[in-house]
């Protein structure tokens, strides 16, 4: 997906948990940092504890957004991905991309990837991996109009 690509609807959903939202509810009014993952991921489950971190201080600036990809057919629980939500305190919404629907939309091949994205719905922002949190909280920032 390129810089400045507007953001794909958020359809095709397997299942949404903590809350089902749409594109319509998103663009507008704030950015929206988009993050996939995985049960499967190591990389993922290390750097949730910094996802979250930015969800709760950015909360009346930022949505957040997690998408969840499997990567095998043993990512498919719905179970699994449940508890491992629940066990690392996802609680934002999360879109379960069993049929990679999003995945594919996004054109992304990559967990942890990071897509941040103006209030406009255009994409600003792209990383993937497990390094790089303090890039990730710069560009935010510079979305966001503010230097933390």
């Amino acid at each position: 997906m390129k810089l400045r690509t507007e953001m794909p609807e958020l359809s095709g959903a397997t299942k949404w948990i903590n809350e089902e939202l749409t594109k319509n509810d998103l663009v507008g009014e704030k950015p929206t940092l988009i993050h996939f993952w995985s049960v499967s991921c190591h990389l993922c489950k290390e750097a949730m504890p910094e996802i979250n971190e930015l969800r709760d201080e950015y909360e009346d600036e930022l949505n957040v957004i997690a998408v969840h990809m499997p990567r095998s057919e043993d990512d498919l629980d719905m179970g699994v991905i449940e508890q491992m939500a629940l066990g690392h305190d996802i609680t934002q919404p999360i879109f379960v991309d069993s049929d990679h629907k999003l995945t594919d939309a996004f054109e992304n091949k990559y967990v942890p990837a990071y897509y941040v994205f103006d209030e406009e719905g255009k994409l600003r922002h792209f990383q993937a991996g497990g390094s790089g949190m303090d890039m990730l909280r710069k560009r935010i920032n510079r979305v966001l109009g503010t230097e933390k």
